[in-house]
């Protein structure tokens, strides 16, 4: 009997895939990575369906330190922000794809399976992993093929005497480390939702808040000079951030598949990250290295919301910003306050200023004829061009 590796959210569409798939005489194994948005508890709870369901076998993997090591550190030091707003909060796809792969080889078996649908963006990123790491694999995406509601998935459910959670639900979320998705409902008529959709970034503290930032080599070290991992750094983040209101946005993506994706996300943490790193990056590289990375930044935040994680210009553009980093080296304090995140307070030993050389306030070690030299030179080119268009 074939094997399928299936990676399962105990949600309705994993569920009906494990049922589906059984009934069509496979064995299943399911497969749950934790990015960061299980707990304990639902840990349990997602096995014990697994086996009521009649898999075979379950595995539960938490991947956060992986996932932060492999992919976030990257995220960091690209600024990436698809559509210069969204942090790409599915990029976790890739890891949960790698994990599945590597089930699969340790079960001895050649295909894998996922809960997508043919309308949304993970089905690209899932399997163009899937395809890029072991092109050898087969792929098997029941919902996808069969093109059935959630409506027709619970009723077949039921009548293969599972239970149903058929608790009416607002909106549909996905949760990882870095925080919320929301999409649904109002969301999807363009309307605003209203303060109860906010779980993470309810405004709480209504003083100002001060926080600093270590960072070595681009990368978050130290969070009010206490050294932390990374991952754990990231979810303090989102704690402290999120309790001024800070981190939230309503957005309309340019989806994979070509159509307009609206929705509202909560991510405080990844979100202040990127602010502080970006105001490091500011006072530490020259203005041809800032220019010419922020078109990098537009390029990997391209592929890795595309499903073009795994193309080769992405680790080139990895060796760039790793290279570039040499000198994102210092602090960096934040003011977190009635929903805004700023950089107020910046140090480091590679500030890219000489004071004996020149001050941007008061004086300079040029003479003015040197200025106006400098500037009569500067301006050449557009000088020639306005004389000639009036010819």
């Amino acid at each position: 009997m074939t094997k399928i590796i299936l990676g399962f959210s105990g949600g309705l569409d994993t569920c009906f895939c494990v049922a589906y798939l059984k009934e069509k005489g496979y064995d299943i194994v399911t497969v749950t990575v934790d990015t960061g948005g299980f707990s304990e508890v639902d840990l349990k709870q997602i096995e014990n369906k697994s086996k009521t369901l009649g898999a075979i076998k379950h595995f539960n993997l938490d991947v956060q330190r992986e996932f932060y090591k492999k992919v976030i550190s990257n995220m960091i030091k690209a600024n990436a922000l698809y559509e210069e707003k969204y942090p790409i909060m599915t990029i976790d796809r890739y890891i949960i794809a790698e994990k599945l792969i590597e089930i699969a080889k340790n079960e001895n078996t050649t295909v894998v399976s996922h809960g997508s649908t043919g309308q949304g963006n993970d089905q690209v990123r899932f399997d163009s992993a899937i395809n890029s790491i072991a092109p050898e694999f087969s792929i098997i995406a029941p919902i996808r093929q069969l093109g059935i509601s959630r409506k027709e998935e619970q009723e077949y459910l039921e009548k293969k005497g599972y239970a149903v959670d058929k608790a009416s639900k607002k909106y549909t979320i996905n949760q990882n480390i870095f925080g919320y998705t929301f999409s649904g409902s109002e969301i999807d008529d363009y309307k605003e939702p209203g303060e109860e959709t906010y779980l993470l970034t309810k405004k709480i503290s209504s003083a100002p808040e001060y926080i600093e930032i270590e960072f070595e080599h681009g990368l978050p070290v130290k969070l009010n000079n206490k050294t932390i991992c990374g991952e754990e750094l990231l979810k303090w983040m989102n704690k402290i951030a999120g309790s001024h209101g800070f981190g939230r946005k309503l957005v309309v993506n340019n989806t994979i598949i070509g159509i307009k994706g609206r929705i509202v996300f909560e991510a405080p943490g990844i979100m202040a990250l990127i602010e502080a790193h970006k105001a490091m990056e500011k006072g530490v590289l020259t203005k041809e290295q800032y220019d010419f990375k922020k078109i990098a930044e537009q390029k990997w935040a391209n592929l890795a919301y595309s499903g073009k994680y795994y193309d080769p210009l992405l680790n080139d553009l990895n060796a760039f910003f790793d290279e570039s980093q040499k000198h994102v080296t210092g602090s960096v304090k934040l003011k977190l306050h009635n929903g805004e995140c700023e950089a107020v307070e910046l140090k480091s030993d590679y500030l890219l200023e000489a004071k004996e050389i020149a001050s941007y306030v008061a004086s300079s070690s040029w003479k003015e004829d040197e200025a106006i030299g400098f500037i009569k030179l500067w301006s050449l080119q557009q000088k020639i061009y306005g004389m000639k268009k009036n010819d």
